[in-house]
C-alpha cells in the first residue's frame, strides 16, 4: 500500500538518524577534548552532565524524537491503513514533520525554550488534529 502520508512517516524517521549523526559528530570530539570516560559503577547522569550544553542539547533533541513522534508514527500508518493517507491528512503529517524539524533546529542551536515550546504546542495541536481525523473514521465505522 503506497499512500502519500507515509512521506511525511519515512522523513521523519530519516529526520531523527540526522539528529543521531549530529549527537554522535559533536559528542566524540567533545568526550576526546575533555578527556571523559565512561564509568559503568557510576549513574549515566554523572557521565551526560560533564558534557557542555551544546552537546546536551543534541541528544536531548534525539531523545525527544522517540517520544512524541511515536504517536505520529501510530496515527499516521493507522490513517495509511484506512485509506485516509492523502489530501489534508498528508498535508497535516507533512506541517508536522516540518514543526519537528525546527523544534529540533531550535533546541540543537541556540534552545530558546519560548521559541522551542511555542513550536512543540502548534505540532502537538497538528498531531491532535491528525488524531481526531484518525478517530472519527476509526470510531464511524461499524464494528466488527
Amino acid at each position: 500500500m503506497h499512500t502519500p502520508i507515509l512521506r511525511a512517516v519515512i522523513a521523519l524517521v530519516l529526520w531523527t538518524f540526522v539528529m543521531w549523526a549530529w549527537l554522535y559528530a559533536t559528542r566524540i570530539p567533545a568526550m576526546t577534548r575533555l578527556k571523559l570516560t565512561y564509568d559503568p559503577r557510576k549513574p549515566g547522569s554523572e557521565f551526560v552532565d560533564r558534557f557542555p550544553p551544546e552537546v546536551r542539547w543534541k541528544a536531548d533533541n534525539y531523545n525527544h524524537l522517540h517520544e512524541q513522534p511515536t504517536i505520529f508514527y501510530a496515527v499516521a500508518i493507522t490513517l495509511a491503513i484506512l485509506g485516509a493517507g492523502g489530501g489534508l491528512n498528508a498535508l497535516l503529517a507533512w506541517i508536522y514533520v516540518a514543526l519537528r524539524v525546527a523544534h529540533s533546529l531550535v533546541q540543537a542551536t541556540v534552545n530558546a525554550v519560548m521559541l522551542r515550546f511555542s513550536i512543540f504546542m502548534v505540532a502537538s495541536l497538528v498531531l491532535l488534529w491528525l488524531t481526531i481525523n484518525a478517530a472519527l473514521i476509526v470510531f464511524s465505522g461499524p464494528a466488527a
